[in-house]
């Protein structure tokens, strides 16, 4: 079954305080961090395929940076579903079950262990993240208050990262029931669109790797 990478790069990057928006802003390396994301998914031999999410305002440019024919750019959405929704629609529509690995392009440095571990675990599940241990202590906290409610068993708990990966089928009826809810699509990742949405469904996990970090404050690209 081909492996499609979605590189999702909707957002304005709005909490970064940078003059641009963060997925054109360059690395030390001299390349994007759009350029970058996309390439460490050409480095593995297994995925088949590239499709990046772009916010409509930056759509030509990041078809004049990339300029790749294997590389396909699509509109995103307003919030981070939508843009995972629009990327299962435009894969939907060629009626080929295949697997989709969801990334941020806020992770540019996701190495190729990670990428060849999700193919593989792919070819016995049909939903797979990436996640890192917790090793901060965690605070239950009372809802808009200050204060500590409950303190957490740690080891119950891990630091979701992406590619969150699935079968086409599965993610697409996940996010048909979302879209259903009266109460509005309830989850902040792919995983829990699905975990939400279809609770008996296993969802396997791949150790990730502190490096994979999320850049999302201007601290961050410093």
């Amino acid at each position: 079954m081909r492996n499609i990478a979605v590189i999702l790069a909707g957002g304005t990057g709005s909490r970064t305080g940078l003059a641009v928006p963060k997925q054109f802003w360059r690395l030390p390396n001299g390349r994007t961090l759009l350029e970058s994301c996309v390439a460490a998914f050409e480095t593995c031999k297994q995925i088949d395929e590239i499709v990046v999410v772009m916010h409509e305002a930056h759509i030509a440019e990041a078809r004049q940076l990339l300029n790749k024919p294997s590389v396909a750019v699509i509109a995103g959405g307003q919030e981070r579903w939508e843009s995972s929704w629009n990327a299962i629609k435009y894969l939907s529509a060629r009626r080929e079950e295949v697997n989709v690995l969801l990334h941020d392009c806020a992770r540019p440095f996701v190495s190729l262990r990670i990428l060849d571990d999700v193919c593989n675990a792919l070819k016995e599940h049909k939903a797979v993240t990436v996640a890192v241990p917790v090793t901060d202590t965690l605070y239950k906290v009372e809802s808009g208050e200050c204060r500590v409610e409950s303190v957490p068993q740690r080891d119950s708990f891990m630091r979701a990262q992406t590619p969150q990966s699935f079968r086409l089928s599965l993610i697409e009826q996940a996010y048909k029931c979302a879209l259903q809810d009266p109460n509005g699509v309830a989850a902040t990742d792919d995983c829990g669109i699905v975990k939400t949405y279809m609770p008996d469904e296993h969802i396997y996990i791949i150790k990730g790797e502190e490096n994979n970090r999320k850049l999302t404050y201007k601290e961050d690209f410093v």
